[in-house]
């Protein structure tokens, strides 16, 4: 490999990880998705950004929404690190993903 291809590709991989994994989730951000703040998660906010696709796929096992669901599931769960138990209700164990609303007021996390 080229040593000025070394560049570029480190560049890519970089913006790669900054695409998948945003700052709220890796650095913490501004401290939105946790508890407001430093210190330990709360609500069982305890997944790493890897664990959020199986447990949404349970998650969204019963529904007929399938793709929506997957798809709002994966990003609430990327923020808050918490996915409730069960295929539906039983928010209130991750109240990250229980008080995050659209624009509308209404629930963004299935």
């Amino acid at each position: 490999m080229a040593p000025s291809k070394i560049p570029f590709l480190l560049l890519a991989v970089l913006l790669l990880l900054a695409v998948a994994f945003p700052a709220e989730v890796v650095g913490g951000g501004h401290g939105r998705g946790r508890n407001g703040g430093g210190g330990e998660p709360t609500g069982g906010s305890n997944l790493k950004p890897w664990d959020c696709a199986p447990k949404c796929a349970g998650r969204c096992s019963n529904t007929q929404y399938k793709k929506a669901c997957l798809t709002f599931c994966n990003k609430c769960c990327a923020k808050c690190l918490c996915v409730p138990p069960g295929t539906y209700g039983n928010k209130g164990a991750c109240p990250c993903y229980n008080n995050w609303k659209t624009k509308k007021g209404g629930p963004k996390c299935p």
